[in-house]
Formats: structure tokens, sequence, C-alpha cells
């Protein structure tokens, strides 16, 4: 995964969790990507369980429930550590 693609999954990521993504248009200008990407970028994320909504009040992404998108290694012993 290039650093890139990282880094925009951290940033809608954050954007989501404030609930300040705006609407499509306006999350893929705050990204400085198409508004296609933005959908593939979001559809990767669901895909991969995030339960992201879209509020048409509010014209915002949201997480229909508390929680961070989060992409990183665990070592294979992590549960039992921490336990």
């Amino acid at each position: 995964m290039q650093k890139e693609i990282f880094y925009r999954l951290v940033r809608i990521d954050q954007l989501i969790r404030i609930k300040a993504t705006g609407t499509p248009v306006e999350l893929a200008d705050k990204l400085g990507i198409s508004e296609r990407s933005v959908y593939e970028y979001l559809n990767l994320m669901k895909e991969l369980g995030a339960p992201i909504k879209f509020s048409s009040y509010r014209q915002t992404y949201y997480y229909d429930e508390e929680g961070t998108f989060n992409i990183s290694f665990l070592p294979k012993d992590y549960n039992s550590k921490a336990g």
C-alpha cells in the first residue's frame, strides 16, 4: 500500500469521526482527489468493516457506532500480551 493511500484513509477516518467530511464533492476537494476516488475509498473502508453512513441533514459522513478505522500490524501473540 502506498503511503499516500494510507494517509488518505487516516484523514478520511479523522473527518468522519468529527463529522466534518461534507458532501462527497467537498470531501474530494479536501483530499485533492476525484469524487469517484472518494467513493472508492469509502467502499474500501466499508468492505473492511467500517460502519459508514451519510447524514443528508448534516451533509457529512459518520460512523454508525463509536470507533476508529485502524490499519496496523499486530504481532502474532498480541492477544496474549493484551490480556
